[in-house]
């Protein structure tokens, strides 16, 4: 890559050519994709519809591909301006031109640019200004000489060098400068602290009381590249509420001068052989390091530990976003649900097959009111009335109360056939006082818009979450510690990938998940329900080019995620792209079959050989990805729906007991282990050391959000509100009573399990709660809920 006036010889590797080799694919498919995202293409339609383009990259690899365009693009925007300034500044050199050119990170860009970056006058500037750089460089360069000797000839009143103290105060200043601003040096430094330092935390004088939820971290140490990012998080976070010093150790301590200054000064030649300058030198090498040069590393090294930090809870979030929106539907089937409380009663909303709201009301079955029977008599007569088939039930406050009262009713009315399911009422809340909600449902009160959304989520899971902000959803560690920018970006890619790999109903499909579909903008998505609320149901996909501000672009992008049911061309159901319709309808005249004959024939559709039906435009892998369709229209990839029993008598963590084997639903997955509702309001914690008889590196290689598993209780501490489980059923449990503690691998210290309870606070919609940093939605719930907050 050159620009005018660079010096050809370099050799720098094109954008396209670094993200192939990171990928381990080859460079005409990345410059593909490139292509394509640059021409307005999501990462969905790509990975979807131009196959051939890209020759079978995958959205995974799409996505990371995306990632790394944007950086690297930031980098040669930030080296571009990096060489205008050192071109303007008269100091561009060839040699200096390579260094920036060949710089493959922002960090060793920064580092070649720190001696040419325009700063505040500096006391080695204001040296240089008093003529003191020979008198540096001179001592640097013959240590035989005595520095005070030599000093006395630079004595300028003048110029501010009242004595050759002065002189030298003023030399060291220019060594210190040089020495913390060589690239190369502080590259090396960097890493060999990244490998042998570590992170300390220590509280607070006076501290230790109001940050008791910190006390793991009061007397902590731990290496850089041990330190997961749960634990890191939590130490900036209390840092930030000043309640822990942080600080970040090259190494461990020692009695003798540090390795570090040692390679400062072998890097300038300085040795301590007895000559006159050699101590003068070597301190200046120790007051470079310890003024200038760990300073910076120690906020270098900050920044990458947040950084790791924040990517790895972002990635988290992201996962557990991806299982909870492709959780299983129950589908089009009439749902009762149920928003618990116990004060204010328990809010009660009917929903039909398709998800309008038919019915509502307010129960008051629990304290202070105790009108059982009457709760039971009321929601009796709105399921036999509304052909009830299912009943959510938030997993909030009173919500094992309010699950009895559903059995109750299963039991005293089996005519009903009616199957109750406990469903995360996470978002609920805000979802409720959204400016959608209130267009959604506006003559109904807010409080009852939190049952209409968990009757709808059961149903659909993904198009009713689309309606809340993916961050409000809190399936992450510590989101309101992470950048936001970095966060809304993965969280929106997962629900675009989410959605238009289901597919959408255009003629059902509410405007916020319309704006999730591929090409379709906000604007577009209030268009088209505009268009459909006026003119009726769409009938094909062309009528899609009706629907105003609509254009091409956005038609070829949207077109294949967007379904039509029982519309006038059959194809239109399918995720087949109408381009690609003169495909089948080539594969119709082969056959003889007509459309409709022809999807889901599956006899026939494999008797087809796919190579007949590529041409110029279709490749193999598109013909292909047309006969699994049509052989399967429309399928939905999400699992099937089946529901977790919670066990009868298990309603508060004081009816749990060790050794008891329960059924439960996985909540949410961290770096360290599981949560898992077992039904007593506090979720309990699958450490990643009890999920299977071999080594797990990964916890969701396991598990995964709203799974179903069986657990073992290992430990009840009802006093610290901790429950331990193990997937592991022939484990042997704790003694009634008796505590179990992960071990750590280094002594003295708290245990691992222990360490990592400050993984976040609050959130929860009335959960029983320990003390919490803050408050972070769903993983901050299951973590006070399992006691670890």
């Amino acid at each position: 890559m050159t620009t005018p006036g660079s010096n050809a010889s370099i050799d720098v590797r094109s954008i396209e050519s670094r993200i192939a080799e990171e990928l381990g694919v080859r460079e005409r498919q990345v410059k593909a994709a490139v292509e394509l995202l640059d021409g307005g293409s999501t990462v969905p339609f790509i990975a979807r519809y131009r196959k051939e383009a890209t020759e079978m990259l995958d959205d995974a690899q799409l996505r990371t591909l995306e990632e790394r365009l944007r950086y690297l693009r930031e980098l040669e925007e930030r080296r571009t301006a990096i060489l205008d300034s050192v071109r303007e500044q008269g100091k561009l050199t060839e040699e200096l031109e390579a260094r920036i050119r060949t710089a493959e990170t922002k960090a060793r860009l920064e580092d070649v640019y720190l001696p040419y970056k325009p700063k505040r006058r500096t006391k080695a500037q204001i040296a240089r200004e008093a003529g003191l750089e020979p008198l540096a460089e001179g001592l640097l360069g013959d240590p035989s000489v005595d520095p005070l000797a030599a000093a006395s000839a630079f004595v300028d009143a003048g110029k501010g060098v009242a004595d050759a103290q002065a002189a030298l105060d003023g030399a060291r200043s220019i060594l210190t400068e040089k020495f913390s601003e060589d690239a190369d040096l502080i590259g090396e430094l960097r890493e060999r602290m990244w490998v042998r330092g570590r992170l300390t935390a220590k509280v607070k004088e006076g501290k230790e009381e109001a940050g008791a939820k910190f006390a793991d971290y009061f007397d902590f140490a731990e290496p850089f590249t041990e330190l997961p990012s749960h634990r890191i998080l939590a130490m900036l976070r209390g840092e930030k509420e000043d309640v822990l010093d942080l600080a970040l150790e090259p190494e461990e301590a020692t009695d003798g001068p540090s390795s570090y200054e040692g390679i400062v000064a072998s890097r300038f030649g300085i040795a301590d052989r007895g000559r006159p300058g050699d101590k003068w030198l070597t301190d200046t090498v120790r007051w470079a390091w310890r003024t200038r040069i760990l300073v910076h590393l120690g906020i270098d090294l900050r920044l990458r530990l947040r950084t790791a930090a924040e990517d790895e809870a972002v990635n988290v979030f992201a996962a557990n976003l991806r299982d909870l929106l492709l959780a299983a539907p129950a589908g089009t089937r009439a749902t009762l649900g149920l928003d618990p409380g116990f004060r204010t009663g328990v809010k009660v909303a009917v929903v039909d097959a398709t998800g309008k709201v038919v019915a509502t009301d307010v129960i008051h079955p629990h304290v202070p009111a105790n009108r059982w029977d009457e709760a039971i008599a009321k929601l009796a007569r709105l399921a036999e009335r509304h052909a009830v088939e299912l009943i959510a039930i938030g997993n909030g406050t009173a919500s094992r109360e309010t699950d009895k009262l559903a059995g109750e009713l299963i039991t005293k009315h089996p005519e009903l056939k009616l199957t109750k399911v406990m469903v995360s009422e996470a978002g609920a809340s805000v979802y409720s006082a959204s400016a959608f909600a209130s267009q959604e449902l506006p003559d109904m009160d807010v409080s009852l818009r939190g049952a209409v959304s968990i009757a709808r989520r059961l149903q659909d899971p993904l198009a009713e979450l689309v309606k809340i902000d993916p961050k409000s959803i809190g399936v992450g560690q510590y989101q309101h510690d992470l950048s936001e920018v970095k966060l809304s970006r993965s969280l929106d890619a997962v629900v675009e990938d989410c959605v238009n790999g289901v597919g959408v109903d255009v003629n059902t499909a509410s405007a916020p998940l319309l704006a999730r579909v591929s090409g379709v903008t906000s604007t577009l998505a209030e268009n088209i329900v505009a268009h459909r609320d006026a003119n009726g149901p769409f009938t094909s996909r062309t009528e899609l080019k009706k629907v105003s501000r609509l254009g091409p672009k956005a038609y070829e992008q949207c077109a294949g995620f967007l379904r039509i049911r029982g519309g006038s061309d059959p194809l239109d159901a399918s995720s087949v792209h109408p381009e690609a319709y003169p495909v089948v309808r080539r594969m119709v005249k082969t056959t003889r079959q007509e459309v409709a004959g022809l999807i889901g024939n599956t006899s026939v559709l494999r008797s087809l050989k796919p190579t007949e039906f590529v041409d110029e435009t279709f490749g193999l892998p598109t013909v292909t990805d047309i006969l699994r369709e049509l052989e399967k229209p429309g399928r939905d990839p999400r699992p099937a729906f089946k529901t977790a029993t919670f066990a009868e008598g298990v309603e508060k963590i004081s009816d749990l007991s060790s050794g008891m084997v329960l059924e439960g639903v996985v909540t949410n997955v961290a770096a360290f282990g599981a949560f898992v509702d077992v039904g007593v309001h506090q979720d309990g914690l699958v450490h990643v050391s009890a999920m299977s008889k071999t080594f797990v590196k990964d916890p969701r290689d396991v598990v995964k959000p709203g799974d179903i598993v069986k657990v073992k209780v290992m430990d009840v501490d009802i006093p610290r509100k901790r429950i331990s489980l193990t997937l592991r059923l022939d484990d042997e449990a704790a003694p009634q009573g008796a505590q179990t503690e992960q071990k750590r691998e280094r002594g003295g210290k708290p245990p691992r399990q222990r360490q990592q309870r400050q993984g976040s606070g609050g959130g929860g919609r009335g959960r029983s709660s320990a003390a919490s940093p803050a408050s972070d939605g769903a993983m901050a719930d299951a973590l006070r809920r399992a006691g670890l907050a």
